[in-house]
């Protein structure tokens, strides 16, 4: 791992370490970085397939979401992008990056969220990937868990619960067909949604056989 990547590494922990914020937050705190990590090993991927600057897209992945140690107000959850690059450009300059490379990676922290920048930038592949990186992360098998676990699956009637899980699949349905900014990170994320849709059809299946024979 290069010189850089460990800087950044320690800096992102260093900065969530000192927020009070998350530290009245101990489980988003926890979250928070292992989505980051996790975030940084698709970016990683992502570069891999398509011979993108590995090291500026892991970078890039790695400070995404830096605006979560500050206070976050989730009303104005959309600007965090923004703020990120804000917080991420003085870093970024100590490390050994060149201008060009500083610039494409706030500029794709900063549209991660909403697709919008407070400053002039190209939508270049690698700005878009980390955007696309933290978007698969989002629809991965951690996900699962947290759907039902967020929505208290297992107390819902019968009825609440096939309509949670078959409301669910027509998402997913729909957004297994989005196109992202790569190959890479469109086969990445039709993977994961794929396996999605996999787990709840089969568990709507189980629940339509749990009320009457087939």
């Amino acid at each position: 791992m290069g010189t850089n990547i460990e800087r950044t590494i320690a800096f992102l922990k260093d900065q969530f370490d000192r927020s009070a914020f998350l530290a009245d937050r101990p489980q988003d705190k926890k979250y928070r970085l292992e989505h980051t990590l996790r975030v940084a090993n698709i970016g990683r991927q992502i570069a891999q397939g398509e011979n993108l600057d590995e090291e500026a897209l892991i970078i890039g992945c790695l400070l995404h979401d830096l605006s979560y140690a500050e206070v976050f107000h989730e009303n104005d959850w959309r600007n965090h992008g923004r703020q990120a690059a804000k917080m991420a450009r003085p870093f970024l300059e100590t490390l050994d990056l060149s201008p060009e490379q500083i610039e494409e990676i706030c500029y794709g922290i900063a549209i991660h969220v909403d697709d919008q920048a407070d400053f002039p930038g190209e939508r270049t592949p690698l700005a878009l990937s980390i955007g696309d990186a933290d978007n698969i992360d989002r629809f991965d098998v951690y996900r699962i868990h947290e759907h039902l676990s967020n929505s208290s699956f297992l107390t819902l009637s019968y009825e609440e619960q096939l309509q949670s899980v078959t409301e669910l699949l027509t998402k997913l349905e729909k957004y297994k067909q989005l196109e992202f900014a790569t190959k890479t990170a469109t086969d990445l994320w039709r993977d994961k949604v794929g396996f999605q849709i996999q787990f709840f059809t089969r568990l709507k299946a189980q629940l339509e056989a749990s009320v009457k024979l087939l």
